[in-house]
């Protein structure tokens, strides 16, 4: 099953969704908003992104300028920055088959799920 980490108020996010479902692809969206993914959760995903955890951060975000910007942070002290401020992650984010990719580019999207 295809899953959708989604931020309904992101425009990029409606979109992708919206892209998959007319598809007719089956999904699950994962609101990572109020159903915060956990330290362990990010590490896993970002092994399935094969990112490093600064790569899945939205540096522009205040959150991340007033609390982290110019910091030397670990790995660790990134994802758990996320996991404290799921606002930081970067989305929309689409898993399928234990792999996943950031779902910004809907030719990306489309040649991923295919």
């Amino acid at each position: 099953m295809i899953q959708i980490y989604h931020n309904p108020r992101c425009g990029k996010s409606r979109t992708c969704v919206a892209f998959v479902e007319q598809a007719n692809h089956e999904f699950e969206i994962i609101p990572y908003l109020t159903d915060v993914p956990t330290f362990e959760d990010l590490k896993k995903l970002l092994d399935k992104l094969n990112l490093q955890p600064l790569q899945l951060v939205r540096v522009k975000e205040k959150i991340w300028i007033e609390n982290y910007k110019g910091k030397t942070l670990t790995h660790d002290e990134i994802i758990q920055a996320m996991a404290d401020n799921p606002i930081l992650i970067e989305r929309p984010i689409v898993i399928k088959d234990g792999k996943a990719i950031i779902g910004r580019d809907l030719d990306l999207v489309a040649s991923f799920l295919d």
